[in-house]
Formats: C-alpha cells, sequence, structure tokens
C-alpha cells in the first residue's frame, strides 16, 4: 500500500453508522474542557453528507432557541463517541438546503413511516484475531542439563571404584 493510504487506514474506525440526508439524529460528541472531559448531545437533521474515507463529514441542523445552528462532524472523528438514529426521514435530495428559509413544522422532513430505526453499522475493517504458538525453549535447556549431571555422577563413581 502507499504510505498515506496506509496511514490513513490507521485513522478509521472499525465500524460507522449507516446515515442517511433526513434522518433525525443524537450525536454524542465528546468536548473537552480544560483538563475534564464531558459528551454533549446535538440532535437534529442530516441536510448533507459529503467526501469518503478518512474526510467523510455530515451536517446536522437544529432549531435552539429560534436561530438554527448547523454542525459539521467528521465520521471517523474520535470526538464523535456515537451516533443514534432517533427519526428515519423521507428526502428526495441529497442536500437539504431549503429547510434553512422554513419555521416550524415545514422545517421537517416527512417521516418514512414504514422504515424500522435500525441502528445499522458499516464493517471498514474487520478484526484480525492473531494466535500465537506457543514456544518450547524450556525443552532443550532440560536435555542438556541432565547429560551435564549424569556425567558429574559417573565420575564420583569412577572415584569411588578406584580406591
Amino acid at each position: 500500500m502507499d504510505i498515506i493510504k496506509s496511514i490513513e487506514h490507521e485513522q478509521l474506525k472499525n465500524k460507522i453508522p449507516a446515515l442517511k440526508v433526513g434522518d433525525t439524529i443524537k450525536v454524542h460528541q465528546r468536548i473537552k474542557e480544560g483538563n475534564r472531559e464531558r459528551i454533549q448531545v446535538f440532535e437534529g437533521i442530516i441536510i448533507k453528507k459529503q467526501g469518503g474515507g478518512v474526510n467523510a463529514s455530515f451536517t446536522v441542523r437544529r432549531v435552539a432557541y429560534g436561530v438554527g445552528v448547523e454542525k459539521t462532524f467528521l465520521i471517523n472523528s474520535p470526538m464523535v463517541e456515537k451516533v443514534e438514529v432517533v427519526r428515519v426521514g423521507k428526502a428526495r435530495r441529497a442536500r437539504l438546503f431549503y429547510l434553512r428559509d422554513r419555521v416550524g413544522k415545514s422545517a421537517k422532513t416527512k417521516e418514512d413511516i414504514g422504515a424500522r430505526i435500525e441502528n445499522k453499522e458499516i464493517i471498514l475493517k474487520e478484526e484480525v484475531a492473531e494466535v500465537e504458538a506457543p514456544v518450547e525453549e524450556v525443552a532443550p535447556v532440560e536435555e542438556a542439563a541432565p547429560v551435564v549431571e549424569e556425567a558429574k555422577v559417573e565420575e564420583t563413581k569412577t572415584e569411588e571404584t578406584a580406591e
């Protein structure tokens, strides 16, 4: 593999959530404040997905206190703890920027009623369990040790018989 691709492959998560544009999701994000770390939940509608590989990202929009807030998250970021699908939405476009102009109930996507809320995950890397064979280093040492002892025993016997 190319050096850059091998480094990128190490940065990928093993499993990423299967997300679609129009879904309402909860993103659990790690936030570091000083020496403390906490998890903050951001709930909203996915308005776009873009990129691929390490640079894949998605943008989530929500309205908080009458102000529209959009956050873009990297899918493979270690700061994104987990992503939960709350509601499956029906979208006929890849980018839902028209939701920015809407207010109230019309700012939502229609719910895909027949769809089940499942936390499907796409497996990018499979973990391979490495099993090592036990190495027997003790056996050769034991064979060498008795040979030396036998030689000493024979010498003592020959000294006794000589006297």
